[in-house]
């Protein structure tokens, strides 16, 4: 660094004190990052920047009281000049795209090493955009799958609201509208590769999703899932 080069001022945001100690360990060591903030949840995040208006947010995406996804939306609409670098667990599709059409300008997974890290919130802060190689990687397959089936007539399953049967929807109001789309087609049979063929979507995500609603459900089993779904 240079003496000319600015400091970068950084805010963390994760619901889990021990990374948010380890990140601030790790930033702090870095002679142009500064953290300014630390925040267990979305909501204190999005104060966080109105009031000391960083440079970067590390944002983790699964918070209480106000999510990441939706941390990140409302921080870009009234500070557009604070990237937003997401650094999280889950990269799967959803979780990907939902950041990104909130806004963030990058996508770490939490496996990241301190130089990965430590390029991404410099890039993010230059106005670049930077994603993990593994997130790079599934964002262009679901592009690509958005392009192939928008050019045969098929309307696209990237952006687009999935349907849900309206009877799973009223009977299990705790599941989000994909994870009863997917409990729809366990219960129809389908299988996790038959299922992410249809959605458009990783097997990964598949499987995250039916994690998801088999704890929101308390089942333990695809049978006991399907059981369910169809009394």
């Amino acid at each position: 660094m240079t003496p000319a080069e600015p400091i970068i001022r950084v805010v963390v945001a994760d619901d889990q004190a021990i990374i948010r100690d380890g990140l601030v360990t790790v930033l702090s060591l870095l002679p142009d990052i500064e953290v300014v903030g630390e925040a267990p949840d979305g909501e204190q995040a999005v104060e966080l920047v109105a009031r000391e208006h960083p440079d970067v947010v590390l944002m983790d995406l699964r918070m209480p009281v106000l999510d990441g996804v939706d941390a990140t939306a409302r921080i870009v609409a009234a500070h557009p000049e604070t990237a937003v670098l997401v650094l999280t667990t889950f990269a799967d599709d959803d979780s990907i795209l939902g950041a990104l059409r909130a806004g963030a300008r990058g996508y770490l997974t939490k496996d990241a090493g301190r130089a990965e890290l430590a390029a991404a919130v410099r890039a993010v802060a230059r106005g670049q955009s930077t994603f993990a190689p593994e997130v790079g990687a599934l964002l262009v397959n679901s592009l690509t799958a958005s392009a192939v089936t928008s050019a045969s007539g098929t309307p696209s399953a990237v952006g687009q609201e999935p349907e849900v049967p309206a009877s799973l929807a009223a009977r299990f109001p705790q599941l989000t509208p994909r994870e009863a789309e997917v409990l729809a087609l366990v219960a129809d049979g389908l299988s996790n590769g038959e299922i992410a063929g249809r959605l458009f979507v990783s097997v990964a995500t598949v499987k995250t999703h039916i994690n998801a609603l088999f704890a929101k459900l308390d089942v333990r089993t695809r049978a006991q899932a399907i059981a369910l779904a169809r009394s």
